[in-house]
């Protein structure tokens, strides 16, 4: 029997089908076997596939499950031990661990920080249902009945025009909550013209950083109005506090200074609010480019055999702007030359 023939067809060169002459053989070809490890990714394509199919709250409720399982006597040692109090530190490592990776641009990472910031809520809700005060079922109800009576102009008869009335609304429903509760809590008492009412300010944590909790108060003046005209105002009282703290310096009264540069960082919290930037996240992002720019100076130094320490202060600021320039080139090559052009 003759050999068979066997072509090549490529299209815009790209193989599609690759067959070449062969001796025949009277062996039929034993069956193609696939790996374990291909198996193991079939089977895990198939099963995440599958799992995409079912409802967040099918995988909430074995999350749910999953923690009290941990939590219980035979669970994890370090879960049982965890109280409200030791977890608050992980709370907030995992909110920022969300906005780096919202930074990212990576869906997968986002998912995954997101994941971890719900395990919190989770954890803490388990730990709060062990103790006969509320449970997961009870933060979701919560939340979702505050949603639609928060939302009038979307579930009621109430209208907003623009997001700035609905804002407003907002303010008022809460300040309308806060007055129910209280009643119910049969704390309410008959207010005289000597008595201070509900402030629009009431449910800002005291607990949260200080740049966030000033962002916070100003977002919630400038509801109601109380803000300025334009940037140009907000930029000229940050230049006002400016001057009062060179002149607190004059003094030489730490407590003056103090209070003059609380102003001052105050004023720029309300600069950044004004911009629609975030202070919080801006500040991050400044810290995260002066630790790169740092670190870079400091292999910068060791490779002319000293530490960042033993270099001379003017040197220094050479090395800062050698760090910047490789920051540059990084992000963008065109601009870092037309840098160096202007330096």
């Amino acid at each position: 029997m003759s050999a068979p023939v066997y072509l090549k067809i490529c299209i815009q060169g790209r193989k599609v089908l690759s067959l070449y002459t062969r001796k025949h053989s009277r062996r039929p070809m034993p069956p193609t076997k696939k790996s374990r490890k291909s198996k193991k990714r079939a089977v895990a394509r198939k099963k995440t596939a599958g799992s995409r199919k079912e409802s967040a709250g099918a995988w909430f409720e074995r999350l749910v499950a999953l923690q009290a399982r941990l939590r219980a006597p035979n669970g994890c040692p370090w879960d049982v031990e965890q109280t409200h109090l030791t977890l608050r530190t992980y709370l907030i490592e995992e909110a920022y661990g969300v906005l780096e990776a919202l930074e990212s641009g990576d869906d997968a990472k986002f998912a995954e920080e997101l994941g971890d910031l719900l395990l919190q809520v989770v954890f803490h809700a388990q730990i709060a249902s062990e103790e006969g005060r509320f449970n997961a079922a009870d933060v979701l109800r919560e939340v979702h009945q505050k949603m639609v009576r928060r939302h009038p102009h979307v579930f009621g008869e109430k209208r907003a025009k623009d997001a700035t009335e609905v804002l407003k609304n907002w303010e008022q429903i809460k300040a309308e909550e806060r007055r129910a509760q209280k009643s119910q809590q049969g704390t309410e008492q008959i207010e005289t013209s000597a008595q201070v009412s509900a402030s629009l300010l009431d449910g800002i944590p005291h607990t949260l950083p200080a740049v966030m909790q000033g962002y916070q108060l100003t977002r919630r003046a400038s509801r109601i109005g109380f803000d300025w005209d334009d940037v140009e105002g907000v930029i000229a009282k940050l230049q006002e506090e400016l001057g009062e703290l060179r002149a607190a310096r004059a003094l030489q009264s730490r407590e003056k200074i103090e209070d003059e540069l609380g102003d001052v960082l105050f004023a720029a919290v309300n600069l950044a609010r004004f911009l629609k930037i975030d202070p919080e996240i801006a500040l991050k992002r400044a810290n995260a480019k002066f630790t790169s720019r740092f670190r870079e100076m400091e292999r910068l130094a060791r490779s002319s055999g000293r530490a960042l320490a033993d270099v001379p202060r003017s040197e220094m600021e050479l090395l800062w702007d050698q760090a910047k320039t490789s920051e540059l080139e990084k992000s963008s090559p065109v601009r870092a030359r037309r840098a160096a052009v202007r330096t």
